[in-house]
């Protein structure tokens, strides 16, 4: 029996449908038969069975393809064709006759889609093993109940490219030559039919092996030889020292070469690339154009930092050039990349939306991120999931990113895969985003080039990822003064006696008369003089200022310091009118009662019947901004609402659930407002705003962590790039961190946004931190961060309880002529000169300390709130202490623990704004390991000693 299938029948309708084995005709395994039929029935009818035909003729129109509304409607269909089958009845019987003149027509067509499926496992990838070894038992003729007796049989090719009719032979000779050669294509797991069938066509079409003219193939070789003779002069000219070679990789060149060419053709006008320190060296000259002389100097430690910074490794710099390519200038900007691998892959994707928003490139039409991985940190390290996640997300996509994986099959000394990984491939991650994978042999550069155009034309077609594995090996160790065989012998003995990229491709062109020795060895000739006359090795180069792309003048906030004057106030006429804007929502768009209580209480701040709160005065902030034509860009987890219900800057109606953004409607010629909603991540979104403020210096980039203490999350790129970016690379950046922070007995994990963190780092006025305590703080702290002509990273702790706090508001003629004040002075009517004591503090214990005075009526003791702690506000804390001239006791007073807070690394700078015998005492929380105490009531205890021993009343 070839096949039984149950069907239950009630009332004239198919309730139920059950394959009784696997050889069911509509077993969703023989679904490929039915699409065979189906494309037969589309070419000429008349060859099919006549009731095929007729189904056929009824059939829903689904694109060509039968999916899963056809399979269902074939059920139906056999109902009628079955008049035997009555209501209620069940009945088993063989289906035979749908395929009995033709089985293993089916069998064909299954053992060519196990091809598509499962080809990459036996292709040839790896120079160092043979993929032929490798028993894929889906793609035998056994497996498939065929034999080599049908080797010489003629079948239809169905959906393969190819003639409708060939030998079984030639079929699989197609098949094997498409996706088991030096290219292994992962890509049926793409949900897309149209994305699979372009793929399909795309490398059946050639069989994976296009052909390249003389021209093509002696180019393609002048490349690789750059790339080899740049290892090999440098590995000669520098002994020992650290370059993290390329040499075992060296295809990459081409690779990128061929990338930036065929971008250029399809109107990419600049690219982003981001890379670790693995064959860095070698794109920067021989891809970005850098000066070979340039980098001699750096080995031989010739070239002197710029004002100041103390620079980083040259195997960590950045660069950027303009390139010549068929369709114009592409300008080139290689990131720079600290040691920390993939964390540079977010922050090309910030940079990157920030160009595309700059252009209004919303199609990724011009502006293309390239990324380069090792397979050992691409498996291994949390944040590339994390990039992936993000790459078709409304707030951070980049409409596609070109990833290259240099799979040199080893990570530092780890290479067998039990213990690199618990996948197949280390690119298997990224089957999360749907993205076709294309694992290549790097020791083919002819497949190299022809995998890279495919990748960058799917990622052009489907604005959609696109990973390219160029599977190789590392002739050297990790660095240039380690020996690899001491860990790995097999690997190094294969690599060792295997010839190089460049001299096997050198071989088989002379073979095939593409060149002749002579030229080869000429090219190898040339380019070591190119090298040694340290000019610029790139074909394409085009001089600096033959294209600018991206007219950011940087230069304008290079030398100025945090005291740069910034008008921040605005007029009472604008402040009617912008409040009046933020409270408006469309007509017939139902809100939530809670919401059109705030709105109505907005309402009343703007016609000054209540004091602005806090939410309300940062809101003014963004209005004021963007009606002036600067942009805003905030991002966290809960940024549209705010986690503690405080900003509401989106406005959700509550029947079709529809949004309404008040910010983007500010005025006709306003600045760019986005907020975003952002996924679960810390590490790869604030990298990705740093990229994009890195970028874009006219947009105030804000990232907010859900709970300050999150941040931690993230702190590889606290560490490597905000606090030292500048330092290290001279990267300016406007970036604002809010962090919530505040000890309300909330535990270790919601109370402290770590501030002696951040603290820890500052130096050289590389960043500000802020601890505002008024609304109208906020207000103009923001607006001095986008006005004034400096542009470091702001990181403000930011307030939980305060946001509803009855004394944490302000008029709102405090938006008309104030500022920004670092330092804030006793705010009472109490007379300088009858204060004995004095008490320094910053953030929410102000307020807890204001009221318990007051209830006391200690008025001897003044409260001075340090509002800005880095860079720290000397003259302005000086002046104002200098009018207390009877003070008996200096206070510095903190919710935070002893060895936390600000007390550690801020009391040399309090310090020096006392008189020369003046004394400060620290009134803190004791020393501990965890950030705050998980009882509220100890938590109240403490609360209470600190504000009692800092008045004097323990």
């Amino acid at each position: 029996m070839i096949g039984t299938t149950k069907l239950v029948v009630k009332k004239n309708k198919i309730i139920s449908w059950k394959a009784q084995n696997a050889e069911s005709m509509l077993y969703s395994g023989n679904a490929l038969y039915l699409e065979f039929l189906y494309e037969q029935y589309l070419e000429d009818p008349q060859q099919i069975d006549p009731r095929w035909q007729q189904y056929f003729s009824a059939l829903p129109k689904v694109n060509g393809n039968l999916s899963e509304q056809s399979l269902s409607a074939t059920r139906e269909y056999f109902q009628h064709y079955e008049p035997t089958l009555s209501s209620g009845a069940v009945c088993s019987q063989p289906l035979a006759n749908a395929r009995t003149q033709d089985q293993k027509q089916v069998r064909v067509l299954q053992l060519i889609n196990a091809y598509r499926f499962l080809g990459h496992k036996k292709a040839q990838i790896n120079p160092l093993e043979d993929g032929s070894t490798v028993d894929v038992p889906e793609l035998t003729l056994d497996h498939h109940e065929l034999s080599e007796s049908d080797l010489n049989t003629v079948f239809n090719t169905g959906s393969l490219v190819a003639p409708d009719k060939l030998p079984l032979a030639a079929i699989i000779a197609q098949i094997h030559q498409t996706y088991c050669g030096s290219v292994g294509v992962e890509y049926m797991h793409i949900p897309s039919t149209d994305e699979k069938r372009w793929i399909q066509q795309k490398l059946e079409s050639v069989r994976s092996t296009p052909e390249y003219s003389k021209s093509q193939q002696r180019y393609l070789l002048d490349r690789l030889t750059a790339a080899e003779v740049l290892e090999r002069y440098l590995h000669t000219k520098y002994v020992g020292q650290k370059r993290f070679s390329l040499e075992g990789a060296e295809s990459l060149i081409p690779m990128l070469d061929e990338l930036i060419q065929s971008a250029g053709s399809k109107g990419i006008s600049e690219i982003v690339l981001g890379m670790a320190h693995r064959g860095r060296l070698n794109v920067l000259v021989n891809i970005l154009g850098k000066s070979p002389a340039l980098l001699f100097q750096e080995f031989e430690g010739g070239v002197m930092n710029n004002e100041g910074r103390t620079g980083d490794v040259k195997y960590h710099m950045g660069f950027s050039s303009n390139m010549n390519t068929p369709g114009g200038p592409v300008h080139l900007a290689m990131a720079f990349n600290p040691s920390h691998l993939e964390i540079v892959g977010p922050v090309v994707e910030g940079a990157v939306r920030a160009r595309q928003d700059h252009w209004e490139d919303n199609p990724g039409n011009q502006v293309l991120p390239v990324v380069m991985h090792g397979d050992a940190a691409f498996a291994g390290q949390g944040v590339v999931m994390e990039t992936l996640n993000m790459s078709n997300t409304r707030g951070f996509k980049t409409r596609g990113t070109v990833h290259i994986i240099i799979n040199n099959q080893i990570g530092f000394t780890t290479s067998f895969k039990r213990d690199a990984r618990s996948t197949s491939y280390c690119t298997d991650v990224v089957k999360m985003v749907e993205a076709p994978i294309f694992h290549v042999n790097g020791d083919d550069p002819e497949a190299v080039v022809f995998i890279t155009q495919l990748a960058l034309e799917y990622r052009m077609k489907f604005a959609k990822d696109a990973v390219i594995d160029l599977v190789c090996y590392r002739r050297q160790g990790h660095n240039e003064a380690d020996e690899p065989a001491v860990t790995q012998p097999d690997m190094y003995t294969k690599i060792r006696n295997l010839p190089t990229t460049r001299e096997k491709y050198a071989r088989q062109l002379i073979e095939s008369h593409s060149i002749t020795k002579s030229k080869a060895d000429e090219m190898k000739s040339m380019s070591k003089q190119r090298l040694e006359k340290g000019d610029p090795v790139v074909p394409h180069a085009l001089d600096d200022g033959a294209q600018k792309p991206y007219p950011v003048d940087w230069l304008k906030f290079a030398g100025k310091t945090w005291e740069a004057p910034a008008k921040t106030s605005i007029s009472q006429q604008q402040f009617k009118q912008l409040g009046e804007k933020l409270n408006e929502s469309p007509d017939d768009f139902p809100l939530h009662p809670r919401v059109i209580k705030l709105m109505e209480t907005r309402r009343q701040m703007t016609a000054g019947k209540q004091p602005l709160d806090w939410g309300f005065a940062e809101l003014m902030a963004y209005a004021s901004l963007v009606s002036e034509g600067h942009s805003v860009r905030l991002s966290g987890q809960d940024s549209g609402r705010g986690t503690f219900a405080h900003r509401h800057a989106v406005l959700h109606e509550q029947v079709n659930d529809k949004c309404y953004v008040p910010l983007k409607h500010i005025a006709p010629d306003q600045g760019r407002f986005v907020i975003v909603d952002s996924l679960l991540s810390e590490e790869a979104v604030l990298a990705f705003e740093y990229g994009y403020a890195t970028t874009e210096p006219n947009t105030l980039v804000i990232w907010e962590a859900q709970f300050g203490d999150f941040a931690n999350g993230a702190q590889v790129v606290i560490d490597q790039f905000i606090s030292s970016g500048e330092q290290k690379w001279g990267r300016l950046s406007g970036l604002t961190m809010f962090l919530p922070h505040g000890f309300e007995g909330q535990g270790p994990e919601h109370s402290s946004a770590r501030p002696e963190r951040y603290l820890q780092l500052c130096a050289q006025h590389n960043i500000q931190v802020c601890i505002p305590s008024t609304p109208a703080q906020v207000f103009h702290m923001l607006r001095r961060q986008m006005i004034r002509p400096y542009r470091k990273p702001l990181i403000v702790m930011t307030p939980k309880s305060l946001l509803r706090h009855p004394l944490a508001v302000s008029n709102k003629e405090s938006l008309f002529d104030g500022e920004f004040q670092p330092v804030i002075d006793e705010i009472d009517l109490i007379k300088p000169i009858e204060i004995t004591r004095l008490i320094l503090c910053t953030g929410k214990v102000y307020y807890d300390l204001l009221e318990r005075r007051r209830s006391e009526r200690l008025n001897h003791i003044a409260i001075i709130r340090v509002e800005q702690l880095y860079p720290f506000p000397e003259k302005q804390l000086c002046k104002i202490i200098n009018q207390y001239k009877n003070i008996e006791k200096h206070i510095w007073c903190q919710e935070e623990p002893l060895n936390q807070g600000a007390w550690y690394s801020q009391q040399h700078h309090l310090k020096q704004t006392l008189s020369k015998d003046s004394i400060i005492e620290a009134v803190t929380r004791p020393a501990s390991a965890s950030p705050a105490v998980g009882n509220l009531r100890i938590h109240r205890e403490q609360q209470q000693t600190i504000i009692e021993t800092s008045l004097g009343l323990q």
